[in-house]
């Protein structure tokens, strides 16, 4: 049985969503998608201020769990 498909953007987007209603991390980081054949995890990336930031590993870890739970869900688009 095949997952529903999302952009990458919607993506995205639900991520933050879920790190704003769970995370109190600073804001100011890039999430990005890498995908691996048919599956896809979450990167993030921030310049050295932004990784400074207290909450900021936190956010990470919290990033990765959303991605996981997300890429079981859903497949990405294109």
């Amino acid at each position: 049985m095949s997952k529903p498909i999302k952009t990458e953007a919607e993506l995205i987007g639900m991520a933050r969503a879920e790190l704003k209603a769970h995370a109190d991390g600073p804001d100011g980081f890039d999430i990005s998608i890498i995908r691996d054949g048919d599956s896809w995890e979450f990167r993030a990336s921030a310049d050295a201020a932004t990784v400074a930031k207290p909450g900021y590993p936190e956010s990470v870890a919290m990033l990765v769990q959303i991605g996981d739970h997300l890429s079981k869900q859903y497949d990405v688009k294109g």
